[in-house]
Formats: structure tokens, C-alpha cells, sequence
């Protein structure tokens, strides 16, 4: 069961979540123990983030070694405000780029674009990242900076 902390209830947490933009920052750690921070598109469903990536990249690598994460989905605009927090993550095979079409749907409103097309290769193959969260900690600094523009 996940933790929360912070000025938002775990309602307040899914809005921001569904509502927001903004890549997930993902934090792992290489297998020398370095740290390793990738931003990925994501969806947040059932109290878990949804993201995908090719099954070549790095980040699979390291999460099959060490699924321990740190997460950060915050706003880049001002009045900054957004969720950080740890979990662990699961991979799995995205079968049919199910997940990865879902995700292009959410940030590029379809698939009509190159790098939709360039993401959707039948070469490609995708994995799902499922993170379970064990703490989300909200910040929100909309008060403070209220006479900010």
C-alpha cells in the first residue's frame, strides 16, 4: 500500500497524475552503482505508473539488475508543484505496443506524426514498466508563488 505525505490526499495525488504532461523522471541505479535519471512518458492507473521503452535500452538493463526507483513527476511551470517518491518496478513484455500506443495517444493526441510511426516500427520492441509506488511525497508551491508570473 502506497504512503502519502505531503499537502495532497491520495485523490488529490491521481488528479494531478491523470491531468499532468509532463514526463516521469525515473531514477535507478546502474550496475556499478552510479545513478542513472531517465525521463519517460507515463500513465497512472490502479495506483501504479505505466510507462514503455524499447527492450534495448539501458533502463531495462538496470531495472533487471536492481528494481529499486525514485521517481519525480513535477511541473515546469511556475507555480511549481508535483509528486516524487520511491517503488519498485516490474518489467514485462509490451505485447503489441499496447502500452507505448496508449502513451503516444496521451501525449501526442494520436499517431499521426513521424516520430509515432518511427516509435511504432514493427521492428521495435517494446517492454512495459509497471511502478508500484511505496511512498508519494506532493509538493505544491502554488501559495508562495502566487505573485509570480
Amino acid at each position: 500500500m502506497t504512503e502519502f505525505r505531503g499537502p495532497w490526499t491520495g485523490d488529490d495525488v491521481e488528479t494531478f497524475l491523470q491531468d499532468a504532461r509532463v514526463p516521469i523522471r525515473l531514477a535507478t541505479r546502474k550496475p556499478d552503482g552510479a545513478l542513472w535519471i531517465v525521463p519517460l512518458w507515463y500513465r497512472f492507473r490502479d495506483g501504479c505508473f505505466e510507462c514503455a521503452t524499447g527492450a534495448n535500452a539501458h533502463l531495462v538493463e538496470f531495472l533487471r539488475a536492481n528494481s529499486d526507483v525514485g521517481f519525480d513527476v513535477s511541473t515546469n511551470d511556475i507555480p511549481y508543484r508535483g509528486v516524487r517518491g520511491s517503488g519498485t518496478a516490474t518489467l514485462t513484455a509490451d505485447e503489441d505496443s499496447t502500452v507505448l500506443r496508449e502513451l503516444i495517444d496521451r501525449y501526442l493526441d494520436g499517431t499521426d506524426s513521424a516520430l509515432a510511426e518511427r516509435l511504432l516500427d514493427d521492428d521495435r520492441e517494446e517492454v512495459r514498466i509497471l511502478i508500484e509506488p511505496d511512498q508519494i511525497y506532493s509538493w505544491d508551491y502554488t501559495e508562495r508563488m502566487s505573485d509570480v508570473s
